[in-house]
């Protein structure tokens, strides 16, 4: 939205000692919000020197407000000599330990928009701003996409300062530092860089403080913007930014020297930087005994191998290598296709495509719905598919197992999709040949990543 040449000439002011002038000042730039609240009042000393308060509705806690602001100065006694004197009015009167004073409008209109309550006194060009957000938040809970047997329950909430709270209680030093940078030209929104001053690398420290402070945007309502604006190679399908939902992942990160970007309004923090090596990492894994650790570990690597090249290696042999195939199975596969109307490609890529479409289906219904929907599209779609000689029935099994291990690394999941799709594509026009290629191309291109410096597959090229 385009502000006027008036309101932003009116927003570079100071404010004025007419309590009435400035009253009007901010009546017109919030103008048309029927939310914006100003309440005038007058204490009960002679004189009667006039007060006017400012908040958003909604975003304030009333009671509060109604004890440490209104309440001192209506039924207490103030001396003449504190009128037009905020300071005194700050330290002697306002029951609030989170109060400041504050001259400029821009500022002002800020932090009305973020909860806080301005003061106004008559023949004082000074406001008192004072902390009184009292907005309602959901409780704390273990997030749903991260769920563990062991460890903790907690997840992290939409407020930034939550948060950092959450985080800070797990480091009792001074070493953890938080840096904040408000970004979005509408939303204002705070972003807090946190990180171990001890063991962070200085120099990706600053170059991601110089991506924050280069984003031009109007609005950041997600970690997801923010994640989109810092990331190194956009156009690669693997993430070279992290994230998470659970305050301990996050802090066993910040001990290896990584970096949480907590934003306001999202329970996603991002962590950065972010390797290959990271996607099979899960918090789990610090519960548990080291060799099962390990175990779990290979598991989640195994599973992404074989869920990208399973269904290719599958096109491959049965359409250009036959001979590799021992001859009960070939015999067993040869009966299996017998009838089938389709190429083995068009087979696998068609059932690969509606599998995505039944796993699509079943997240975005209610839950109850999605188990049904998964019941019915394996069961009864696959089952009437293979008795109508529409597809055969190892390349459900080549199919649903794919699916599967696909399941194991949901981080993995959308670049495991791209790729499944193209090595089966490949492996149809040229056999092992094409699969081959495909894994080169796919090592070349992860070898060239980078994540703020950092090559994306450090952990594999230094063994």
């Amino acid at each position: 939205m385009t502000k006027t040449k008036d309101t932003k000439s009116k927003q570079a002011e100071k404010l004025k000692k007419n309590i009435d002038e400035n009253i009007k000042i901010f009546q017109e730039i919030f103008k048309g919000d029927d939310y914006f609240i100003t309440r005038t009042f007058t204490n009960r000393e002679e004189g009667r020197t006039k007060f006017a308060l400012m908040y958003i509705d909604g975003m304030i806690e009333a009671e509060l407000v109604d004890q440490s602001i209104i309440q001192p100065i209506i039924q207490n006694p103030i001396p003449k000599d504190f009128m037009g004197n905020m300071d005194s009015i700050l330290n002697r009167v306002i029951l609030s330990n989170q109060a400041e004073k504050i001259s400029g409008i821009d500022e002002l209109v800020i932090r009305l928009t973020r909860g806080e309550s301005v003061l106004l006194m008559e023949h004082s060009n000074e406001a008192l701003v004072i902390s009184a957000k009292g907005w309602k938040s959901r409780s704390i809970s273990e997030p749903e996409n991260e769920k563990t047997q062991r460890g903790s329950r907690e997840g992290f909430l939409e407020g930034v300062l939550f948060n950092i709270s959450l985080l800070r209680r797990r480091f009792a030093t001074p070493d953890f530092k938080v840096k904040t940078v408000v970004i979005g030209t509408e939303t204002r929104t705070d972003v807090a860089v946190c990180y171990l001053d001890s063991i962070v690398n200085k120099q990706i420290l600053q170059e991601l403080l110089d991506r924050l402070n280069k984003i031009e945007y109007d609005g950041i309502i997600a970690a997801g913007y923010v994640s989109e604006f810092i990331q190194d190679s956009p156009k690669s399908i693997f993430e070279t930014v992290g994230d998470t939902e659970r305050p301990d992942t996050a802090a066993a990160q910040l001990l290896n020297g990584h970096i949480a970007v907590i934003v306001d309004g999202t329970p996603t923090v991002l962590i950065l930087p972010f390797l290959f090596e990271d996607y099979f990492k899960n918090i789990e894994d610090e519960y548990i005994n080291v060799y099962f650790a390990s175990a779990n570990k290979i598991v989640r690597l195994l599973s992404f191998i074989i869920t990208t090249i399973f269904p290719a290696f599958y096109v491959a042999i049965l359409t250009y290598h036959q001979e590799m195939i021992p001859s009960f199975l070939l015999i067993s596969l040869s009966g299996a296709r017998e009838g089938i109307p389709f190429p083995t490609i068009v087979e696998t890529l068609g059932l690969l495509f509606v599998f995505e479409v039944i796993r699509e289906a079943g997240l975005r219904v209610p839950l109850q719905i999605g188990q049904a929907l998964s019941i019915l599209g394996a069961l009864v779609l696959g089952t009437a598919a293979v008795e109508a000689r529409i597809v055969s029935a190892p390349v459900i099994i080549i199919v649903a197992l794919s699916g599967i291990t696909g399941l194991i690394n949901t981080k993995l999941k959308g670049p495991a999709i791209i790729i499944r799709f193209l090595f089966v594509m490949m492996a149809g026009f040229m056999g092992l040949y094409g699969i081959m290629f495909g894994i080169l191309g796919l090592v070349l291109h992860l070898c060239s990543i980078r994540s703020f410096g950092v090559p994306y597959m450090l952990t594999y090229t230094s063994l």
